[in-house]
This record gives structure tokens, sequence and C-alpha cells, in this order.
């Protein structure tokens, strides 16, 4: 029984080719089984990938265990995620951190979840993932949660410029406010 907080080994997203298009291995040096020193080669990391790829192109199953790790991946358009854990991480919490994150980019990318988009927003697909997961430790599953922590502020139109011609056009209010209040008694 693993009962450590770090169940993530890596975290991926191939193209419909197997290519890469992210890649985040991860094996803190805190890690209590000590530093891995399996895929630390970017050679080693395209070989899993490509037979990972191979074994899950065709959409059908959601894990599978392959080179004794468990693969957690949903298919999107023309792109695959894929969570990579220990063959004895829990398969629900990996799947639910993965589904949190693809939620997470539809929302974000306004369900436009594909290649191109992908590399032309990176910027905020990353922000995801370090919301989603940090150094190997799953820290949010609410796609909502983390949406909202990445998105950007939008531009506030009605910001008020405080200078001396509006400080001028509130005295001036003022000023016939008052007037008029006194002519009034």
């Amino acid at each position: 029984m693993n009962l450590s907080l770090y169940s993530v080994n890596a975290f991926l997203i191939l193209d419909a080719e197997g290519h890469r298009v992210l890649a985040k291995y991860y094996r803190p040096k805190g890690h209590p089984q000590g530093e891995s020193k399996d895929l630390l080669s970017l050679k080693d990391q395209r070989a899993f990938e490509k037979g990972l790829w191979q074994k899950t192109k065709k959409p059908g199953a959601d894990i599978i265990l392959y080179d004794g790790r468990l693969a957690v991946f949903r298919h999107s358009l023309d792109l695959i995620f894929y969570i990579i854990g220990g063959a004895t991480e829990n398969e629900i919490m990996l799947y639910s951190a993965l589904t949190a994150f693809s939620d997470a980019v539809h929302l974000l990318l306004r369900n436009q979840v594909e290649k191109r988009a992908v590399l032309e927003n990176l910027d905020m697909v990353l922000l995801c993932l370090d919301e989603t997961i940090d150094d190997g430790i799953i820290v949010e599953t609410d796609s909502t949660t983390i949406a909202s922590r990445v998105s950007r502020p939008k531009a506030d139109t009605t910001e008020i410029v405080i200078n001396e011609q509006t400080i001028m056009n509130a005295y001036q209010t003022v000023r016939e406010k008052v007037q008029q209040r006194i002519q009034q008694l």
C-alpha cells in the first residue's frame, strides 16, 4: 500500500501521430522511494511515449497498465492526455486529476482543445497543469477552481481615472447640490 502523496510520475500530451506536445516527468528528491533512475534520458522518455501511444491510440479504454506503470488517459480531438503513476497508485484519484485538468483546459480554451489551440495557449495549459499537479502531488481535482486560478483577468473598461479634471467636476457637482438645498430652505 502506497501512503505517499507523490502519486504522479509523469504527465503527457501526445498528438494523433504520437508526437510529444507536452511532457512533464516528476520524481522529486524528497520522494520516499528516492530519486528515480528510469526515464531520465530523452531517448528513454521518447521510447516510453511511443510504446504508450501504440497501446492507447484508439479510443476505448481509459486506464491501462503499461511497462509497470499505471497510465490513465483521455482522448480529445487530435490529442491524448495522460497521467502516469506507479502500478500501486489509486487509479480513481489519477483519473479524477486527469478529468479535472482536461475539463479546466476545455473551459479555458472554450472547447477548442486541439493541437494548434494547445500550442497557442501553452502558457495557460502549463498553469493548469501546475494548479493540478505540483511536483508529482495532486493538489486540485476541481476543474472550475483550476480554471478560475488560471484564467486571465478581464480588462476593466470602467476604470476610474482620478485627475485634476475629475476632482474639479466633483467639486462643481457638490457645490451645485449645496446651492440647490440652500435655495429650497
